[in-house]
């Protein structure tokens, strides 16, 4: 800490007092989304005013003499769909850098269009997608500025519980969700992650560096795979080119520092050092369970040519637990967790090559997480010891290449090597017993390596009103009882007019199994999962910044992970890691023999900020039914079967300095499995319980910007369940009053935040 203070004092405070005063300016690209060269003579136009540019040969633009404030630009080519940038914060501090991509138009007009979009257009068709930028996450309430916990509110989405970002995406587990952040594929992204899925409390990403995520929850194409619900792409900026500058920040979880500026005359680079403070709090507080994380997230990206561009990318975070043992309560409420430590990165070295009418990426990466999960009975005697490392190298092409007018080619591989697979674990017997009640103890020290590799390839073409696109992938996994897969995928887009879609997509996805899940049993090995899907959707944009969309999906799973021990279940981990409820992690004999299906109707109206009528929000509604089926062949309500979630949130902007948001969720409850009289769940009524309370949450916010001379102050006030409501998130038994309670969340959360950007 006081090596932080020193470093702000001798050397930011200097900067921001005598640095130059930066003109506010708009920077940027604008370039072919397919192809990825620059468009000349695009009209760049900052909207409400009559100041733009026209986009150079290389694509650069420059828009100066702005005042500082929050604008929308809309950026227009012969060809193209005009397209509306929103949100776009202009300061002293440094030049806002935007790298624009269009997307060619598919219905050709002959007059003159001054109509654009503030929703992006895609390159291929796709259904079920959303995206969102680093403003529309940071300004929502309650999100805590977390990239995936924004997903949420979009349709389709669940979530186990109020404080955990585990997204339930289309009835999928929480291990069915596959994370990209810069083209690196990402096991978990979370601070204290869950093993074999991907949730966790808090996404270690610095929304600062975000530029935009793309979220799609189904109909995904042959690009993607060993994964079955969704995908969440999460791109980030580039550091600063122009200017050395950084910020300091004091969040609702922690505080931090970012930097950024120049590398060389050809390059940026940006770096972030983040550190909670949740554990000074609940020291001082004397509670039982004290968390703390670090995190760093670096980037550099350099220039090499016209055509050549490197990045290389690091993020890492380190995540520890203390217990306060010093009372018999606290020692009770410490033998109800599974307490997880974590140090994790992952990194990778992305080079692009710009071809004549196309690009194509290489992508070198590493992944990396230490696990230590210790759980203790209220005498500190240890039940669970999990100390395992899972490590993998990646290798990735993905070609992009325009073949004529009409055909697009999308082509790649990629191949996964897991040479550092390592697991010591321990598991009291008393709290794993098979399905007659017998304890039966793990006791294991294993290590093994895999492969993955996953080709895939896919055509695109553009027919009068039709965008058509075709994609056949095959995956091999060396590790799985079947080992090589073929999925194929179709979407087709047919557009009415500029502004209504229908969209229809029919895929196969596979995923192998976590790899944690093959120590359960000796020898255990199991099919990849299978999930057949079909999506049906209607969009329709009647105004520029008003977007409706409709979708009924089903999707039909077989050779899901069933649990041999709990023969009328199948795997669904929760997040909750706590061996006196369940067994965790998946650590049990599994046979690939469940099956299930999921379908429902989904609905989004979404309004972006627009500064002629300054209110945005957004309107989503699923209604939803999952079910399946594990060894015993009777059909229950899924785990993660919520038949309706609806989500409103809203936000008004009433001058650049202020605004105002609020969030409201509400969820009908998740099944629930009573319990015996001996506090063991009753398998035998698997899911068949009343159904958690009905969950409602309204969160408040409220933002105030400081535009000043030479640097920017930022507060906000964010204030969660306003109503105090007691939510539950699952029912759990108690050992010493002898009955189920539930776990509830807490009332009003109120919290602070503050930026200073120089």
């Amino acid at each position: 800490m006081s090596y932080i203070l020193v470093f702000l004092i001798h050397i930011i405070f200097p900067l921001v007092i005598f640095g130059e005063t930066e003109t506010p300016s708009i920077v940027g690209k604008v370039l072919d989304a397919t192809t990825k060269k620059p468009i000349a003579g695009a009209t760049v136009l900052v909207e409400g005013t009559n100041i733009g540019a026209i986009s150079r040969s290389d694509g650069s633009f420059t828009i100066r003499n702005l005042s500082p404030g929050i604008y929308s630009v809309r950026f227009s080519s012969v060809g193209y769909e005009t397209f509306v940038k929103a949100n776009i914060y202009v300061t002293n501090v440094k030049p806002v850098q935007l790298d624009i991509e269009l997307v060619e138009k598919v219905i050709k007009v002959t007059e003159v269009e001054v109509r654009g979009k503030y929703f992006e257009r895609f390159v291929e068709t796709t259904t079920s997608t959303q995206t969102f930028g680093a403003e529309d996450i940071r300004r929502a309430p309650g999100v805590q500025e977390d990239v995936v916990r924004a997903t949420a509110l979009l349709p389709g989405v669940a979530v186990t519980s109020a404080g955990r970002n585990d997204l339930i995406v289309r009835g999928g587990a929480p291990f069915e969700n596959l994370f990209l952040v810069d083209n690196i594929e990402i096991p978990n992204i979370n601070h204290f992650g869950s093993q074999g899925a991907t949730g966790g409390p808090l996404a270690i990403i610095n929304i600062d560096f975000v530029k935009n995520v793309q979220f799609s929850a189904g109909g995904f194409g042959a690009k993607f795979g060993d994964k079955t619900a969704s995908i969440t792409q999460i791109s980030l900026t580039n550091g600063n080119s122009a200017k050395f500058g950084g910020k300091a920040t004091i969040s609702a979880t922690g505080f931090g520092l970012n930097l950024e500026g120049p590398f060389n005359s050809k390059g940026s680079f940006f770096l972030s050092i983040r550190r909670s403070y949740l554990d000074l709090v609940f020291k001082a507080a004397r509670f039982a369970f004290i968390p703390e994380y670090w995190d760093l997230q670096t980037k550099v990206a350099y220039e090499i040519d016209e055509k050549n561009t490197l990045n290389f990318l690091f993020i890492g975070a380190i995540d520890n637990v203390a217990l306060n043992n010093d009372t018999e309560d606290n020692r009770y409420k410490n033998s109800r967790v599974a307490v997880p430590e974590q140090k994790q990165y992952f990194t990778g070295l992305t080079w692009r090559h710009i071809l004549r009418n196309g690009f194509f990426d290489v992508v070198l990466g590493r992944t990396y997480t230490d696990f230590y999960t210790v759980q203790s009975d209220s005498n500190l005697a240890e039940i669970l010891k999990n100390d395992s490392k899972e490590g993998e190298t990646s290798l990735k092409f993905d070609l992009e290449y325009k073949l004529s007018d009409i055909f697009t080619l999308s082509a790649g591989n990629q191949l996964k090597v897991a040479s550092l697979l390592e697991y010591d674990i321990f598991v009291n017997g008393l709290f794993r017993r098979d399905n007659f009640g017998v304890p039966v103890e793990l006791n294991i020290d294993t290590n093994f390596v895999t492969f993955k590799n996953g080709t895939y390839a896919n055509l695109a073409t553009s027919i009068g009103r039709h965008r058509v696109s075709f994609g056949l992938r095959g995956d091999y996994y060396n590790f799985t009882q079947s080992k090589f897969l073929l999925s194929p995928r179709l979407a087709v887009s047919y557009f009415i007019n500029p502004v209504s879609t229908i969209i229809f997509s029919l895929g196969r996805y596979y995923q192998s199994p976590s790899y944690i899940w093959l120590v359960g049993a000796p020898n255990q090995k199991l099919q990849p999962i299978k999930s057949d899907q079909i999506v049906l959707g209607y969009e329709h944009t009647p105004f520029e910044d008003l977007k409706v969309q409709v979708e009924v999906y089903y999707k039909k799973y077989s050779n899901y992970p069933a649990r041999v021990y709990r023969p009328q279940a199948v795997l669904a981990p929760n997040g909750f890691e706590d061996i006196t409820s369940d067994i965790p992690f998946g650590i049990e004999p599994l046979v690939s023999s469940g099956r299930g299906f999921s379908r429902g109707f989904e609905l989004l109206i979404q309004k972006r900020y627009n500064p002629e009528f300054p209110l945005y929000g957004l309107l989503s509604l699923t209604i939803s039914e999952s079910k399946f089926k594990s060894l015993d062949g009777v059909e229950r309500k899924s785990t993660y079967d919520s038949p309706l979630i609806f989500n409103l949130s809203a936000g008004y902007r009433f001058n650049p300095e202020w605004e105002v948001s609020f969030k409201y969720r509400a969820a009908i409850g998740l099944p629930t499995t009573p319990f015996l009289d001996n506090g063991q769940l009753d398998y035998s009524r698997y899911n068949e319980g009343e159904r958690l309370p009905t969950f409602h949450q309204t969160d408040i916010r409220i933002d105030k910007r400081w535009f000043l001379k030479n640097f920017n102050i930022v507060t906000y006030i964010d204030v969660q369940n306003v109503f105090s409501t007691k939510n539950s998130s699952a029912v759990r038994w108690n050992y010493r009053e002898k009955r189920p309670e539930y776990l509830r969340s807490f009332g009003v959360l109120p919290s602070i935040g503050i930026y200073f950007e120089f």
